[in-house]
């Protein structure tokens, strides 16, 4: 390896020591050196958040027409939880998806012997005609008896989205209707063209997992009327997000089947035609080139709220057990449940289908503009005139230390698509490990944004986390900007795919850009902080 530029000594010899004492933070030279630190995330999450006790669970997004903001409710999982009851309807408010205020706990728990001993998702609607908020949401019965139901359908109402109270006559049930007493839940509740209110419920009939349809005049009776969706493969599909975006009818939903586990969608010209996209068989009309994949298995759970300009996708992005990068979760374990919340916006193509961008007010919360500085290179292969770097071969340029929230921008050309390229994070010059997002020539016009541990200790690909398919630009040029917020990862390329994971170590350490095989020039790189 080779040093580009002159590196100040350092203020305290021991840098290369791994230390998470704060103390000792303020003594290094974090400009000069290149040395791993062992980091962790600081106590608060601005961008993608996280309450300050427990994680985010399954959100509920919603936009408030009277005060004219989005309400995104969430499962608070506390960790530990009660053992009965757990899971209470917590919320945040934002305007922009660019930051958010608590608004604290929405919804509590019911009693151990209450049907909602434990909550579960659903969602919010405004009724002009009464002025009351609704939250539809699933009740979990503890330990329910073969003659119980172990989830259920519930209510609640507030006439100003802080004061809530459930209505206990509002009771929807599975098994009244043929479908299973123990898998009945995540209601979705819109206003259809016909003047009335649908409600959406996934549930099981016979071990295939099917989405109901339910439809209301006034909110509170609500009559049963067919199968909405049949579910392909014998999978379970949660989180039910039905909505119109221009001419176009959309189901966004997650993925249950531990393969998969990602948020995909479904389109069709009519609300009629959508229900048969899979034709209640095992084939679908799919409404891409990559199956309606939305993101990686770094982002879940997702359901949006539009406020008649920008819709946004909200799910939440997995911790990892023991801070650990490679403990992903793949089948049969998964990724643990909840995180930090984080929130795309949706972008509608031409021909319907949907792309996923970064919100529009995060950019322009980034507005302090950091010095970009290459710290070391790889012998050959590496490059610079006027700000653009060129690359060859194997090789990587390491640039300096991150902060905690940086918002990190550049452009790539490569001479071909077969050209593999990438960045890595949690990188020293003295790294035995350190983690890559490689996007991957997967074909002549596809590639696939893959997640590795390298270095001499590195595993190499990370079994379980699977990646975001995407098309190859046919000018073979990537606009890539990249958010973090302490271990939280977000990347879109060109305005159009999106990639959430979850990457422990960032924050105060180096990154690098890294040619893997053919050429490629990397230029216009700014990082942003707040």
């Amino acid at each position: 390896m080779k040093m580009i530029n002159a590196i100040l000594p350092l203020t305290v010899l021991a840098l290369a020591a791994c230390s998470k004492d704060p103390v000792q933070i303020s003594e290094k030279d974090w400009d000069g050196t290149t040395s791993y630190y062992e980091s962790s995330d600081a106590a608060k999450a601005d961008i993608y958040y996280q309450p300050y006790a427990g994680y985010v669970g399954d959100p509920m997004p919603f936009y408030d027409p009277v005060d004219q903001e989005f309400k995104i409710l969430y499962l608070q999982d506390f960790r530990p939880n009660a053992a009965a009851t757990y899971h209470p309807i917590w919320g945040v408010s934002t305007k922009d998806a660019s930051a958010y205020t608590s608004l604290g706990e929405m919804i509590p728990c019911g009693s151990a012997d209450e049907q909602d001993a434990a909550l579960g998702t659903g969602s919010t609607v405004y009724n002009e005609e009464d002025g009351l908020y609704y939250t539809f949401y699933t009740g979990n019965k503890y330990l329910p008896t073969s003659d119980e139901s172990g989830q259920v359908v519930m209510l609640a109402t507030s006439p100003d989205f802080e004061n809530w109270t459930k209505n206990r006559q509002v009771y929807i049930k599975g098994e009244d209707n043929g479908f299973s007493k123990n898998d009945f839940r995540d209601p979705c509740v819109f206003e259809g063209e016909d003047g009335l209110w649908h409600m959406l419920i996934s549930t099981t009939a016979s071990g295939k997992g099917q989405i109901v349809e339910y439809t209301s005049e006034d909110l509170l009776d609500w009559e049963y009327v067919g199968v909405f969706f049949k579910m392909m493969w014998d999978r379970f599909y949660e989180c039910p997000d039905v909505f119109k975006m221009g001419d176009w009818w959309y189901l966004v939903y997650s993925e249950m089947h531990s393969a998969i586990r990602k948020v995909q969608y479904f389109k069709a010209e009519s609300y009629e035609a959508l229900k048969l996209v899979t034709g209640g068989g095992d084939s679908a009309t799919w409404p891409d080139d990559h199956e309606g994949f939305l993101d990686s298995r770094g982002f879940y759970a997702g359901k949006t709220a539009s406020d008649g300009t920008n819709r946004y996708l909200w799910g939440w992005c997995p911790t990892r057990s023991g801070e650990d990068n490679t403990n992903v979760g793949a089948s049969p374990s998964e990724p643990e449940w909840g995180g930090n919340l984080v929130c795309h916006r949706i972008i509608q193509n031409e021909d319907g289908s949907l792309s996923l961008d970064e919100a529009p007010a995060l950019a322009e919360k980034y507005s302090t503009s950091e010095e970009v500085n290459l710290m070391e290179s790889s012998e050959s292969g590496v490059s610079m005139t006027d700000g653009v770097y060129s690359f060859s071969g194997e090789s990587y340029a390491l640039f300096n230390r991150l902060g905690e929230r940086n918002r990190i921008s550049f452009k790539v050309t490569t001479s071909g698509s077969e050209d593999k390229f990438g960045i890595s994070l949690v990188r020293g010059s003295d790294s035995e490990v350190y983690y890559s997002v490689i996007l991957n020539p997967e074909s002549s016009t596809t590639r696939k944004v893959n997640f590795e541990q390298e270095g001499s200790e590195g595993i190499g690909f990370i079994e379980g986390i699977d990646g975001n398919i995407f098309s190859t630009p046919e000018d073979n040029t990537y606009d890539i900007t990249i958010y973090t917020d302490n271990s939280v990862f977000v990347m879109y390329i060109n305005g159009e795919t999106a990639y959430t994971n979850r990457i422990y170590g960032m924050r105060l350490n180096c990154w690098s850009f890294n040619c893997y095989s053919g050429s490629a020039e990397v230029s216009e790189i700014e990082v942003k902080s707040i």
